[in-house]
């Protein structure tokens, strides 16, 4: 029992370190070789959310899959993309959590209408009372 117990929790740690084995994206480390390019692949970097990392950027991050996203970016930012396109692509890929500039769309209006519903339910709220206290 206590051997298949030892290969369950050993195939299970296996495809983890090979994950990490992998040997980094060609650019998740290397910048780009023209400083107009590096500059908006940087300056897309700072506005692009790791995944595997909460409230960290993937220009500060040192997981493997902002690496890889970082590489990505400056591939794509070599290739003649604009920061908007690569960042709409990864959103698409990743989903709007990517990037800490959300959009409205029909996943995130409630984001932006929460606060205001909520404002406008306590302004009135206020003003009903400082209405009955006249």
């Amino acid at each position: 029992m206590r051997l298949i117990l030892l290969l369950i929790l050993a195939s299970g740690a296996w495809p983890a370190s090979a994950q990490d084995s992998m040997p980094p994206a060609p650019y998740a480390y290397r910048q780009l070789d023209d400083p107009a390019q590096e500059a908006k692949a940087q300056d897309l970097m700072e506005t692009l959310r790791c995944l595997k990392c909460q409230s960290q950027s993937i220009a500060d991050s040192d997981a493997p899959m902002a690496g890889d996203m970082r590489s990505q970016v400056r591939i794509r930012i070599a290739a003649g993309e604009e920061p908007e396109e690569i960042r709409g692509w990864l959103m698409e890929r990743y989903g709007d959590y990517v990037s800490y500039k959300p959009e409205v769309s029909s996943t995130t209006w409630p984001l932006f209408a929460g606060p205001l519903i909520l404002a406008l339910i306590a302004g009135a709220l206020l003003w009903r009372r400082l209405g009955r206290k006249r």
